[in-house]
């Protein structure tokens, strides 16, 4: 595993990619209601990446081994859909939930971030309280990171507050390295022991993004080869965020004036 420690210039460029990435969750926030088709959020995402920004959208035609080119620009992912859903002409409703995953190419470096949106103000106790819990798996993920810690506890205590809070943990995607390559070593589980795995060391980024189910683990894969569903079909919930080893601790690159602050369950370790 060859791990690519990022130099200062390096980072500064992640900074400004993972910010814009940000930027264009905050720009399309006020788009995401009832009635809006997720193929108009790509469109909007699109436009706005491209004209406004001079930034490529990522996702747009990428092809990893196994795979056809994926169709559009951003990953819109609704209720029970895990991961990589692929926008299309269904409108979305009152009461749904849906998870937007934007990735920006800038200056050859690529930042990466998801935000859980609430459809119309209205969904299940369940939804918002499993939109909740899976922000707090992603922050405390962040804020177990620092020089000398291992992988392992980012995905321990992921793990330990979903399940104690009776969700689950998709165990076959995972956070992953990210630079001047959307998908760079390591990978980032969201399970796991404490103290094992890699050692964290300064200059490494890596995205972190759990995805917490309300039911079970188990997943499957639609017909467009991209999808991926709860395989009982209940709903699931996925928040990340880019971040930087620093010598200090963390750095979150994927922030902008419009991303949700921190929750108070580790705001106090962050401090």
């Amino acid at each position: 595993m060859s791990i690519d420690l990022k130099t200062a210039e390096e980072i500064e460029r992640m900074r400004v990619a993972g910010r814009l990435a940000s930027e264009v969750l905050d720009y399309i926030e006020p788009f995401v209601k009832p009635g809006v088709t997720t193929e108009a959020l790509d469109q909007l995402c699109h436009d706005y990446m491209v004209n406004v920004q001079g930034t490529v959208p990522a996702p747009l035609n990428y092809a990893p081994p196994g795979y056809s080119p994926y169709p559009k620009s951003i990953c819109t992912s609704i209720n029970h859909q895990v991961c990589h859903g692929v926008p299309g002409e269904k409108a979305l409703k009152k009461g749904d939930i849906v998870n937007i995953d934007i990735t920006v190419i800038k200056d050859g470096f690529h930042g990466d971030t998801s935000r859980m949106f609430q459809v119309g103000g209205s969904v299940s106790i369940l939804a918002k309280r499993l939109c909740q819990i899976t922000y707090e798996c992603m922050w405390l993920g962040i804020a177990a990171v620092k020089p000398g810690t291992r992988l392992g506890d980012i995905g321990a205590v992921i793990q330990a507050h979903a399940e104690s809070n009776g969700f689950s943990v998709v165990r076959e995607f995972c956070g992953h390295g990210i630079g001047r390559k959307f998908h760079e070593d390591p990978q980032v589980l969201h399970y796991g022991r404490p103290g094992t795995g890699m050692v964290l060391q300064p200059g490494m980024t890596f995205t972190i993004e759990p995805m917490i189910n309300a039911g079970k683990a188990a997943i499957s894969e639609l017909p467009d080869g991209w999808t991926i569903v709860t395989k009982d079909r209940s709903l699931s919930a996925q928040w990340e965020h880019t971040i930087l080893v620093t010598e200090q601790g963390v750095e979150v690159l994927t922030v902008s004036d419009g991303t949700p602050a921190m929750p108070e369950l580790v705001a106090g370790r962050l401090a």
